[in-house]
C-alpha cells in the first residue's frame, strides 16, 4: 500500500508539475543584521495536504527509495527541528532547526542531473524530497553541509520525475544554493537571497542584467522633439518589470521587490515584510489552467507561503484556507524532550472570517 501510494504521488509530481509549480523565495534583513528566509509554495494540480512535523533530538529516519521501500540511508537527529511538509510528514520542503540552520527545497525541472540510481549503494542514498529532513538534523553551519554532500547520493523517489534544488541559510546569514548538475552538487554562494526554479541558479543571476533600466520611483519628465512626456503614475521606474509566473519573470520582480523594500528595525516587522512582498507572487487558481481542462477544487495555485526568523529561532506560516499568520516559536519547544508530532497546517479548510461588532 505505502509503495502504491509513493509511485502515484511520484506520477503526479512528474506530470502535474511543469504546468503548475511556481516556488518563489526571498531574504530580507533587518537595520541590525539579522536575517528572515521566506518562500511560496505552489501546486495547482490539487491540495498538496499540508503538514507540519516537529522533530526532536536522536529521531532515527531512513529515504525511501525508487523501488518504494525505505531501504534507503538512516540518518538520527543530532538537532531538533520544525518543517513544513508536502503529502506525509517525512517529505519536508522547508524548515529550521534549533541551530538556526534552514533549508528549502525549490522544483528545479530540466537543468538537475542526479544520476542513475545504484541499488549496489542503497544505503547512500537520500531521496530528494528527503534532503531537507537530512540537512535539518545533521547539521548547523553551510560548510557542514557541503563536507557531508560528498557522502552521500541523490535520487528521485520515480526515476521518471524531476528534479529539485534547494537554498541552504546559517545563522550568520550566510545564504548557498545547492543544484545537483551531471551528477556532482555545486554550491553557489547567494548573496541576492532570491530563489525560484529553472533555469540553473547562475543563468537567473546574468539575467537580471537584462533589467538594468528599471529603478524604484517615478521616471522624470522628459522631452522628445516637440514632445513634453511625463509618467502616468507612481512606480513608472518599473515599467518593464516581467508580470508572468515563469520562473525567470518572477526572480527578476523577487529580485527588484526585495531590493526596493526598506530595511525594517526588527524582525518582527520584517517578517510582516516579507509576507506583504510574496502577496505579489500568489497564484490565482486556474491562471496556470489550459482552456478545456479541469479547474482544481483549491482556492489558490498558491498552497502555503512561510517566513523564518532565524535570529529567534520562528517559523511562521500562513496557507490558501486560512490568511491568519500563525507561529512555531522554538523556546516552547524542548527538542530534548517532545515527542514527534506532525498535524495538517489547517485543523480547518475554511478562511476564518471575522464580523465587525459595532459599538
Amino acid at each position: 500500500m505505502k509503495k502504491a501510494f509513493l509511485f502515484l504521488f511520484a506520477v503526479a509530481w512528474l506530470w502535474s508539475m511543469p504546468h503548475v509549480v511556481a516556488c518563489t523565495g526571498i531574504t530580507l534583513r533587518t537595520t541590525s543584521g539579522e536575517t528572515v528566509v521566506a518562500r511560496t509554495i505552489e501546486w495547482a494540480g490539487d491540495d498538496l495536504e499540508s503538514c507540519y512535523a516537529v522533530v526532536p533530538r536522536g529521531y532515527q529516519q531512513q529515504s525511501y527509495l525508487p523501488d518504494g521501500t525505505q531501504h534507503g540511508k538512516k540518518f538520527k537527529a543530532k538537532y531538533g527541528y520544525v518543517g513544513l511538509a508536502v503529502q506525509q510528514p517525512e517529505f519536508v520542503v522547508d524548515g529550521m532547526n534549533e541551530a538556526g540552520l534552514s533549508a528549502a527545497l525549490f522544483y528545479f525541472p530540466g537543468y538537475g542531473d542526479y544520476g542513475s540510481y545504484d541499488a549496489a549503494h542503497k544505503d547512500k542514498y537520500l531521496s530528494d524530497l528527503q534532503l531537507v529532513s537530512w540537512i535539518l538534523s545533521s547539521f548547523a553551519t553551510v560548510d557542514e553541509v557541503k563536507m557531508a554532500m560528498n557522502d552521500v547520493r541523490v535520487v528521485t523517489i520515480d526515476a521518471r520525475g524531476s528534479t529539485v534544488h534547494w537554498r541552504i541559510t546559517e545563522a550568520s546569514g550566510r545564504q548557498v544554493v545547492l543544484e545537483i548538475v551531471d551528477c556532482q552538487p555545486r554550491f553557489y554562494e547567494n548573496e541576492l537571497g532570491v530563489l525560484t526554479n529553472s533555469p540553473g541558479f547562475e543563468w537567473h543571476l546574468t539575467n537580471l542584467n537584462n533589467y538594468v533600466n528599471l529603478s524604484a520611483g517615478a521616471v522624470p519628465e522628459r522631452r522628445v522633439g516637440a514632445l513634453s512626456l511625463s509618467a502616468f503614475g507612481g512606480g513608472s521606474g518599473l515599467h518593464g518589470l516581467p508580470g508572468d509566473m515563469t520562473p525567470p519573470s518572477r526572480f527578476v520582480r523577487a529580485a527588484f521587490f526585495q531590493a526596493t523594500a526598506p530595511q525594517l528595525k526588527t524582525t518582527a516587522e520584517t517578517v510582516v515584510q516579507a509576507f506583504h512582498i510574496l502577496n505579489n507572487f500568489d497564484i490565482p487558481i486556474g491562471t496556470q489552467v489550459a482552456e478545456g481542462q479541469s479547474v482544481p477544487d483549491i482556492p489558490s495555485a498558491t498552497q502555503w507561503t512561510v517566513a523564518t526568523d532565524i535570529r529567534h529561532r520562528r517559523i511562521y506560516y500562513r496557507t490558501m484556507y486560512n490568511a491568519t499568520i500563525r507561529c512555531f516559536d522554538f523556546k516552547t519547544i524542548d527538542f530534548g524532550k517532545v515527542k514527534f508530532l506532525s498535524a495538517p497546517l489547517d485543523a480547518v479548510k475554511q478562511q476564518p472570517i471575522e464580523m465587525v461588532r459595532l459599538p
